[in-house]
């Protein structure tokens, strides 16, 4: 099987055996499933399948990041515990996951879950030098990894301005450099807390994925994969964390394109979200997956609001065709 290898800048024959391990980010539980989510994880189903098709048995594992910046403050602002809304929405998401027709994960792993992990994995990078901490937070420091930025091939400006935009802080004058990023950080008022020898508080985003992959698979797993947005910060810091703790970590990184709307990314923040769960009520599940399936893995594409209707008539189309059987018989 050969697929587009983002590290190695082409279409590679998949270096694997016939047990294939595949890890995908999985969401942050704070809001309805939408269709970039879909996208990106249909694209994965096709991936299994088709592996499983060639005889290979996958192990998929998909991850819930049930603690951060961005569940904390939605579950402040609906006045409820943030795993009361964790478990809401994960719940929505494996109905979503199921009407889509998409095959389970083997693990599900979560990150409140995986804190005595995730602890120790800041312990191995605090003990090979790759970790500082300053005003009570602890940081990867980017300058003791040479490799870093080699998934992404994106040059100093662009890194520094994805950070920005993407969660990080390069303006934070505390950090050695404007690419650090956090691995432990002091919990606010309210928040969760753990204890940990970086003192008491929460981790950072990215060595949640890395120490839950890793504790999935060991050194390494065959296939990373996640939505092209995901390629940086957030997977090259992953790639910096796991190999500073001398895991390989991933023999292929493999990401889906975007799903646009109006010309944006689908993202809350501009507030353009088509969810999952709406377009169930409009047509029939199967119509939405042929609806992106329709579109290739790696494309960035735009949604139109008649495209679920479009997809239903197909589906329609293709239901009757395969009820009919062979057809009328020719006269004669």
């Amino acid at each position: 099987m050969r697929l587009y290898d983002t590290a190695q800048r082409s279409i590679v024959d998949l270096d694997v055996g016939p047990d294939v391990g595949m890890y995908v980010c999985g969401i942050t539980p704070y809001d309805s499933t939408h269709l970039g989510h879909a996208a990106t994880y249909l694209a994965y189903d096709l991936v299994v399948r088709r592996l499983e098709s060639l005889g290979n048995s996958v192990e998929l594992v998909r991850n819930f990041t049930d603690v951060d910046d961005s569940i904390l403050p939605k579950a402040a602002e609906l006045g409820e515990h943030y795993l009361t809304l964790a478990e809401r929405e994960m719940s929505r998401f494996a109905d979503d996951m199921t009407a889509l027709g998409t095959r389970p994960p083997a693990h599900e792993p979560r990150a409140t879950q995986s804190i005595d992990e995730i602890v120790d994995a800041i312990g191995r990078l605090d003990a090979a030098g790759h970790a500082y901490s300053a005003d009570g937070v602890t940081y990867f420091d980017v300058a003791t990894f040479p490799r870093f930025g080699r998934l992404s091939g994106l040059d100093h400006e662009s890194m520094v301005n994805l950070a920005r935009a993407r969660g990080g802080s390069p303006d934070n004058p505390a950090q050695r450099n404007p690419l650090d990023f956090v691995l432990w950080q002091p919990s606010a008022p309210g928040e969760p807390s753990w204890e940990s020898p970086f003192g008491p508080g929460r981790p950072g985003w990215h060595i949640e994925c890395s120490a839950m992959g890793s504790a999935a698979f060991g050194a390494t797993v065959d296939i990373h994969g996640g939505g092209g947005d995901l390629v940086f910060p957030h997977h090259e810091n992953e790639r910096a964390e796991a190999l500073g703790c001398d895991r390989a970590f991933a023999r292929h990184w493999v990401h889906n394109g975007m799903v646009q709307v109006d010309g944006e990314k689908m993202s809350k923040s501009v507030g353009n979200l088509v969810f999952v769960s709406d377009l169930r009520r409009e047509v029939d599940p199967r119509a939405i997956r042929l609806a992106v399936m329709a579109h290739h893995y790696r494309d960035d594409w735009e949604w139109f609001d008649d495209e679920a209707a479009v997809a239903q008539r197909d589906l329609e189309r293709m239901l009757d065709a395969a009820r009919a059987g062979d057809g009328p018989r020719a006269a004669g």
